[in-house]
């Protein structure tokens, strides 16, 4: 993912944060000159702990339903291969929403209403692994940094509860829109038309009360299935900020909110379990791989295949979501 620079000059710089750990700060502007301050320690500390709760409490809620359970509950190879794929892309900046979202769209399974429960579930794992890797190698001010974090955390919290009682079609028309959103940040993105950003690492004042709240915004938007990544590059570049920043802030946040989001989406059985644990089990692996031996990948046309991937899966989604009506009160759709 990048805005002004090329795609790219982008990935390039933050390789350099990872395959060169002890370059100093006139080299990686944006980087850790050495020691990670106490917020930025303390927030790591807390992120481990999060991640041991999640796969406890994930634990704890399925136990009851394993005797209930009559079909296998291991995860497919296609749900393993798509974890992998999808989390390469993420650690790239694409982002994983959208594409596993078209996936699931186009082999018909999970049920509709059970994907948004599922993005967040599988992809929250990786995603931790993600947060570890750029939290530590990409500087950002402590305030800007947690305060954008904690409110998504908490939007993610009231829109978790809200998306678990959503109707089957409300969640088709929400996720259509959000895959149409996403090709349309894809494209731009292709079209270098996303702002170029500025060198800050921090926010303050009205600033930072302004990108707290729209922080907010979008860790509830994300319960629907809508990804953060573009969004919040977006956000830290029309306010100045390097747009490398974005990556800790994003993946920081999606690691905080996505398992607060998804217990609640768990323990309303508004998931599959099987995909889940296919994208979280396959994913993980892909992190570790593009983000310390993925040499280079075409991103433009990357991009391209996923703009229409997604647009297609946007097609049937929104599609599915017109039928419904008529197949609730028995009419033909013409």
């Amino acid at each position: 993912m990048r805005s002004a620079p090329s795609g790219s000059k982008t990935i390039s710089a933050r390789r350099s944060l990872r395959y060169n750990p002890h370059a100093t700060q006139q080299t990686r502007p944006c980087t850790t000159s050495g020691a990670i301050t106490i917020g930025t320690n303390a927030l790591l500390s807390l992120l481990v702990a999060l991640a041991v709760w999640f796969s406890w409490r994930w634990w704890y809620l399925e136990r009851p339903r394993r005797a209930l359970a009559q079909v296998s509950r291991h995860p497919h190879l296609n749900d393993l291969v798509l974890g992998f794929v999808t989390n390469v892309l993420d650690t790239l900046g694409i982002g994983s929403f959208a594409p596993t979202t078209a996936v699931f769209k186009l082999q018909r399974r999970p049920a509709d209403e059970d994907i948004p429960g599922t993005l967040n579930a599988g992809h929250a794992p990786p995603t931790f692994v993600e947060a570890l890797i750029f939290i530590s190698a990409v500087r950002v001010e402590a305030v800007t940094l947690i305060g954008m974090i904690g409110a998504s955390v908490l939007g993610a919290w009231l829109g978790g509860g809200i998306v678990a009682r959503l109707p089957r079609r409300a969640i088709q028309v929400g996720m259509g829109v959000a895959l149409l959103v996403s090709a349309s940040l894809f494209v731009a993105q292709n079209l270098q038309l996303m702002p170029g950003g500025g060198d800050a690492v921090g926010l303050q004042d009205g600033q930072l009360v302004f990108a707290i709240v729209v922080s907010f915004v979008l860790g509830a938007l994300m319960m629907l299935g809508i990804g953060l990544y573009a969004p919040c590059l977006i956000l830290v570049s029309l306010l100045g900020m390097n747009p490398l920043t974005a990556f800790p802030i994003m993946m920081g946040s999606c690691a905080f909110l996505m398992p607060v989001g998804a217990v609640r989406l768990i323990q309303k059985g508004r998931y599959d379990l099987r995909a889940a644990l296919g994208l979280a089990l396959g994913g993980i692996p892909g992190v570790l791989i593009a983000a310390y031996v993925v040499k280079s990948l075409p991103m433009q046309w990357l991009r391209w295949l996923v703009v229409l991937v997604v647009l297609y899966a946007a097609t049937l989604m929104l599609l599915s979501a017109r039928r419904q009506p008529a197949l609730q009160t028995g009419r033909a759709v013409p």
